[in-house]
Formats: C-alpha cells, sequence, structure tokens
C-alpha cells in the first residue's frame, strides 16, 4: 500500500517523495509517506487523488483526515501508512526526515 501511494502522489507531480520505513522506531504506524506540493491547491489535489484512487482501485480509505491545505500541511492516516503532505516551508519546519533519522528511506523520488 505505501509503495501504491507514492506512485500516486507522483502522479499529481509531488515533489521530493520519501517513503520511511517506521517499523523500527516507531509502534504506531509503519511507514510515512512524505510528500511536497508546491502550492495548496497542489496539496489538495494531491491528498483527494491518493484518497479517490485508494477507494475505488482498492477499496481502503484513510482512518482520518487532519489538517488543511491553507495551513500547509495535510495528514491522512491509513493505520499501517501514514501520508504527510506539507508546503515546502513546513516541511523544512517540522523536518519529520530528521526527526525519525533512525528510520530507513526505502524509496526517494525527487
Amino acid at each position: 500500500m505505501a509503495r501504491i501511494i507514492v506512485d500516486l502522489a507522483s502522479d499529481k507531480k509531488g515533489e521530493d517523495v520519501v517513503l520511511m520505513d517506521m517499523r523500527q522506531v516507531s509502534p504506531v504506524t509503519d511507514f510515512f509517506v512524505i510528500v511536497t506540493g508546491t502550492s495548496d491547491r497542489q496539496i489538495k489535489a494531491i491528498v483527494e487523488h491518493i484518497g479517490l484512487e485508494m477507494k475505488q482501485q482498492h477499496g481502503i480509505q484513510p482512518w482520518r483526515v487532519e489538517g488543511t491545505p491553507a495551513g500547509g500541511w495535510i495528514l491522512m492516516d491509513f493505520a499501517d501508512v501514514v501520508v504527510h503532505a506539507f508546503l515546502p516551508e513546513r516541511r523544512a519546519y517540522y523536518d519529520l526526515e530528521g526527526l525519525w533519522r533512525e528510520a530507513p528511506v526505502m524509496v526517494r523520488i525527487q
């Protein structure tokens, strides 16, 4: 599922898409997918695309979605996979890759 979400984020021109393996460092989720959008409209489009395709193609919906495009960060919780869609400045500020640097990066698409 995580790899499918990476591909879906890339479909909508998400930038610097990263898949992190959280299994050894977090009891909460197995994977993080982190993606940057260049505008609030783009992060909204990325999240909507992921949600729609996961539901239509795989019958899976997120347990919850938090945040807003205007806030610069949207989180989609699929339990085993948590998606973080950021505006560039929010991604730099929260620095999830640095915070969870012990987690191996499985995929990075620039």
